[in-house]
């Protein structure tokens, strides 16, 4: 008997004041039976850094040829492929030759460190790449506190997240290994 996935309700209010975006949006993700709760929950905060009426989660791990999330344009051309974990090169190069911008998300501690050591001089060659890394505690923390649904505020000013919820408040600042020149 195959599992299935298990459905969560996201209410995010984010308020993206590095950006200028403020909105509200009500997700509802699929949860497959092989993620982990902190990879749902940097998937939900990925939605939220990139938060764009257009942004859309992908089938992510249950399909090789998409990404956790991703925004098209009005063509259907992908104009933001993001990526969670740690992938192969040969995963990045698809999405860098597919897309006009690729974030890729790590967040898996010391094994994240390795794999950039590992990786690093093939991502630096992909100038649409961009690699943000999440500390484990944090992430440890943000993954527990997954329920069936789920309200968050979402503040973001000069590169600090803060997320406040009823029964909980968190901050990160996201590492960024690799940032595409600013225009």
């Amino acid at each position: 008997m195959a599992l299935t996935a298990t459905i969560r309700k996201a209410e995010l209010q984010i308020s993206d004041m590095d950006r200028g975006y403020y909105a509200t949006h009500a997700l509802t993700l699929a949860q497959h039976p092989s993620e982990t709760d902190e990879r749902l929950m940097v998937r939900l905060l990925a939605f939220a850094l990139n938060a764009d009426d257009r942004l859309e989660f992908g089938r992510g791990l249950s399909v090789d040829d998409e990404p956790d999330l991703w925004r098209r344009d009005y063509t259907g051309d992908i104009e933001l492929w993001i990526e969670l974990g740690q992938p192969d090169e040969s995963r990045l190069r698809k999405a860098a030759g597919r897309s006009r911008a690729v974030q890729l998300i790590t967040y898996g501690g010391r094994a994240t460190d390795i794999w950039w050591e590992r990786n690093a001089s093939a991502a630096n060659k992909l100038s649409v790449l961009e690699v943000m890394d999440l500390p484990a505690e944090f992430v440890a923390e943000w993954g527990a506190q997954v329920e069936r649904t789920m309200r968050w505020d979402v503040l973001i000013q000069d590169g600090e997240v803060q997320l406040l919820s009823d029964k909980a408040q968190l901050a990160v600042t996201p590492v960024w290994r690799k940032r595409k020149p600013q225009a």
